[in-house]
């Protein structure tokens, strides 16, 4: 048995396709979302028109769930925290799995330090890579990461996560998988902004590609090794969310480039995510043009041409 702790479309998402493996509990914070649920047999909010499957149960009562059972974290970056915080008696001591991603702006931490300063000696994980909602819960072949830095659980996790649809990629590199996946949202930002201002596709792969190299710097510098940023949970995830109209990052940053409206009530982990990296670059001596250029746009102190002149006038270089 599962537990996905976190009833938006990736949470529910990844309770359907686990699913195939045996009973999952779906958690919601929202007593009426699992009502909801459990009446329609679907997640009619965030993720409409996929059937739960009937083996997947849905809660709002954390103390439910059974004990020592591994939980996936789905719920946004900054929510980590406080979601960790509130229900820490009933996560300690069993494998916690963080679906999320990004950099808490508040201290420049990632997923697997919050949980493990919360919760001390709970085994933790990350779950990271290229993948829509929608083509997971539909059933669409999804390669992920899973980052654990005890390698033997990490064995165990893979297994038990793993679904005829949805493989697995080991790792014990938590700190390269967690910024890969933080990291593209800034750059994926930026390449929407770059095709919402009509700039072309030459300039957004010239700018995925130099945000690649940027992404690895910074990780690098926190202790990530580069070969993790060339995987899944790096250039994978950037190249589907800088590409992907799915993506909420790359739409927010769209309509920053075409002066559009955007829905404020949507989750875009990537704005949060500059601002916080920007500081780590700073303490840490490491140049990001890209990301600087994007919390500029978020702050509205440059607009995109603005941003895009000040890219290309910079010193030439070697590649």
């Amino acid at each position: 048995m599962i537990c996905v702790a976190g009833a938006g479309a990736f949470g529910t998402a990844l309770a359907i396709s686990l699913a195939a493996n045996g009973p999952v509990i779906l958690w919601s914070r929202d007593p009426d979302h699992a009502q909801e649920m459990r009446k329609a047999r679907e997640n009619t909010r965030r993720l409409a028109g996929i059937a739960l499957p009937d083996n997947v149960t849905v809660t709002s009562d954390f103390g439910t769930i059974p004990p020592e059972i591994p939980v996936l974290l789905a719920v946004p970056m900054q929510q980590l925290r406080p979601m960790a915080q509130t229900h820490a008696d009933q996560l300690k001591g069993r494998p916690l799995i963080a679906c999320c991603k990004g950099i808490e702006l508040q201290t420049g931490q990632g997923p697997t330090a919050i949980l493990s300063s919360i919760l001390p000696g709970t085994p933790t994980a990350i779950l990271t890579g290229p993948s829509f909602a929608a083509d997971i819960a539909r059933g669409l072949p999804t390669a992920l990461t899973l980052a654990c830095a005890n390698p033997d659980l990490g064995v165990t996790l893979q297994g038990a996560l793993s679904t005829p649809t949805l493989r697995l990629y080991r790792t014990t590199d938590t700190a390269g998988a967690e910024l890969g996946g933080a990291l593209k949202n800034v750059i994926a930002i930026a390449a929407g902004a770059v095709m919402g201002a009509g700039l072309g596709d030459s300039a957004r792969a010239a700018l995925m590609t130099r945000g690649y190299a940027e992404m690895t710097r910074l990780a690098v510098a926190m202790g990530a090794r580069p070969e993790t940023l060339a995987g899944l949970s790096g250039f994978g995830d950037l190249v589907l969310t800088c590409t992907g109209t799915q993506s909420r990052n790359y739409r927010f940053g769209h309509a920053l480039g075409a002066a559009a409206e955007f829905d404020p009530n949507i989750t875009v982990e990537g704005a949060a995510t500059a601002r916080a990296a920007l500081t780590r670059a700073h303490e840490a001596g490491v140049d990001l043009p890209i990301t600087a250029a994007v919390v500029a746009l978020l702050d509205g102190s440059l607009s995109v041409l603005q941003v895009m002149d000040r890219l290309l006038s910079r010193p030439l270089k070697e590649e």
